[in-house]
């Protein structure tokens, strides 16, 4: 008889967001998952103090204690000539508190570029904000090197790597630019062109989830 140890399973992925309609668009674009990965959709709320407070709660669950983790949703682009529903995949992100390093972002990039033909994909890092940014604070953290801002991804992926050393990334939606400033996410042409971003970008993910490599077990 062949009696061969079993392997390791891979490790489920967690993916983080803050606002309903992203939760939305997450949920509803779940197809390209293979038999055997687990993944949660979990909104934080906003702000990164909400996302905090989540995604601890999120990974102190027995099924996600070892998860990987994305950080998802819509953001702010930083870079003149970027526009709503362009990609921003970070390379790393940066809150007050310092910077997270991001995992696998080659790999991102191109699996966002295949699901997503036609679509911009930037990569860059992605700075953290504790409000929404406008005017000339773009400009101030454009200067920083940040290619994008949003309130909960650096929160995110600090918790996430705080509470115990996993595979973390950050893929983000551009939902207003330096051209294309919106007030109102979904009630413009703009909005509505995130939207339909994000609900295609599950499949670069899981292509992402499965390239980590098995855990030590």
């Amino acid at each position: 008889m062949d009696v061969r140890p079993a392997l390791p399973e891979p490790v489920p992925l967690l993916v983080a967001c803050a606002l309903t309609i992203e939760e939305l668009a997450l949920r509803s674009g779940g197809r390209g998952r293979t038999p055997g990965q687990v993944v949660t959709v979990l909104r934080s709320g906003m702000g990164p103090r909400a996302a905090e407070r989540a995604v601890l709660r999120g990974l102190g669950t027995s099924a996600n204690r070892e998860a990987a983790v994305i950080a998802s949703g819509f953001c702010a682009g930083l870079a003149p000539g970027m526009h709503p529903g362009d990609l921003v995949v970070a390379s790393e992100t940066r809150d007050p508190r310092g910077t997270t390093a991001c995992v696998g972002t080659e790999v991102l990039a191109k699996a966002l570029t295949a699901a997503l033909p036609g679509r911009t994909v930037h990569t860059g890092p992605l700075t953290g904000s504790d409000h929404v940014v406008r005017g000339h604070e773009r400009a101030e953290l454009r200067a920083t090197g940040a290619i994008a801002v949003d309130m909960e991804s650096a929160a995110t992926l600090w918790s996430a790597v705080g509470a115990g050393e996993r595979p973390v990334a950050a893929v983000r939606v551009v939902v207003d630019a330096p051209e294309h400033e919106l007030v109102r996410i979904g009630t413009v042409r703009g909005g509505i062109s995130a939207f339909r971003v994000l609900r295609a970008v599950l499949p670069a993910f899981f292509e992402w989830h499965r390239s980590l490599p098995l855990p030590r077990r």
